[in-house]
C-alpha cells in the first residue's frame, strides 16, 4: 500500500510543478512549495483514502501549503511601533464643523458631567480614579458619564429637544409640574 502511496506521488510530480509555478511565478519558490507539499503529504499519508482522487487530494495540499506561506510572509507591524502620523488624516471642512458643534454640545454639559466624561474618555481613567478624584461614589462616576454621553448624543443627533435642554431647566419643570398636579389634588 505505501508503495502504491509514493508511486502515485511520484507521477504527480510534475503536475504538482506545473500548479506551484502558476501559483509563485517562481521557479525556486515552486521547488520549494512541492517538496514542502510532498513532506506533508508523506506525514499525512494515513489520512488519504485509497479509491479516492489521489491528484485532487495532493493538489488541496499544495494550495493549502501555498496559502499558508502567504500568510506567514505578510508584513505585519506593532501597531504600537507606528508613528502617530501614520493614522492622522487631513480633518475635511464637514469634519471640522462636526469638532465645532461638538466643542459646542461638550460646553454646554454640566461641569460634573463634563469633567467626569474627560475623565474616562480622554485620560482612560477607570471609574474607581474617576470617583475618587471626584469625591464620589464609582455609580455616581458612571452616571455622569453615561449621561454626559446620552446628552451629547441627543444634541448631535438633533433629538429629544426636551432633553437637550439645561438640567436646571428640567429640574424647574418638574418642581413646577409637581407643584400643579398638587394644587389640582387640593
Amino acid at each position: 500500500m505505501p508503495n502504491e502511496f509514493h508511486n502515485q506521488l511520484i507521477t504527480l510530480l510534475p503536475r504538482l510543478r506545473v500548479q506551484a509555478l502558476a501559483l509563485t511565478r517562481n521557479r525556486a519558490a515552486a521547488e520549494d512549495l512541492v517538496q514542502d507539499a510532498v513532506a506533508n503529504a508523506l506525514a499525512a499519508q494515513d489520512s488519504f483514502t485509497p479509491g479516492t482522487n489521489f491528484a485532487a487530494w495532493m493538489h488541496r495540499i499544495l494550495r493549502n501549503r501555498f496559502i499558508s506561506t502567504l500568510r506567514k510572509q505578510r508584513d505585519t507591524t506593532d501597531i504600537e511601533d507606528l508613528p502617530a502620523g501614520a493614522f492622522a488624516v487631513g480633518a475635511t471642512h464637514e469634519d471640522r464643523l462636526v469638532l465645532k458643534e461638538l466643542g459646542r454640545a461638550v460646553n454646554r454639559l454640566p461641569v460634573d458631567q463634563r469633567e467626569a466624561l474627560f475623565m474616562v474618555v480622554l485620560q482612560g481613567m477607570s471609574y474607581e480614579d474617576v470617583a475618587s478624584a471626584t469625591g464620589c461614589a464609582v455609580g455616581t462616576a458612571k452616571s455622569r458619564v453615561f449621561r454626559a454621553r446620552r446628552q451629547l448624543q441627543a444634541w448631535l443627533m438633533g433629538e429629544d429637544r426636551a432633553a437637550a435642554r439645561a438640567p436646571e431647566t428640567r429640574t424647574a419643570e418638574r418642581r413646577t409640574t409637581r407643584i400643579e398636579e398638587a394644587d389640582a389634588l387640593a
